[in-house]
């Protein structure tokens, strides 16, 4: 598969995955209205407003996915995919099957990554 493929199919999945979750949102939402859950003392009020917050935080995910898809299409058209933002050297096309929007190559990504937990 080639790049536009892989991330034609990247966006897909995230926008099906999206559609889910703002269902399951809506959902969350619309139950928390009909009920007198008072999310600080009952038990099942705090439960509801867990689950609502982690799949508001899964929204913004996916919503996040979506926006890296679109500029890797955009790296993509400009001739700039494929080719890491710290090093400028070749993404290896194992990491970009793996992740289409990849930005770094897998030596500047694990740098950040050790330097982010140091």
């Amino acid at each position: 598969m080639n790049a536009r493929e892989l991330l034609a199919v990247e966006r897909r999945r995230t926008t099906r995955r999206l559609a889910d979750l703002r269902g399951d949102y809506r959902g969350f939402v619309e139950a928390s209205k009909d009920s007198n859950a008072d999310d600080e003392h009952d038990p099942e009020g705090a439960t509801i407003a867990f689950e609502r917050s982690q799949v508001g935080a899964l929204v913004q995910q996916a919503e996040e996915q979506l926006r890296a898809v679109a500029a890797a299409l955009e790296r993509l058209e400009s001739g700039r995919y494929g080719v890491c933002v710290v090093c400028g050297q070749p993404i290896p096309e194992g990491r970009l099957e793996v992740r289409p929007t990849a930005t770094t190559c897998v030596g500047c990504a694990t740098s950040a990554a050790a330097s982010r937990h140091s």
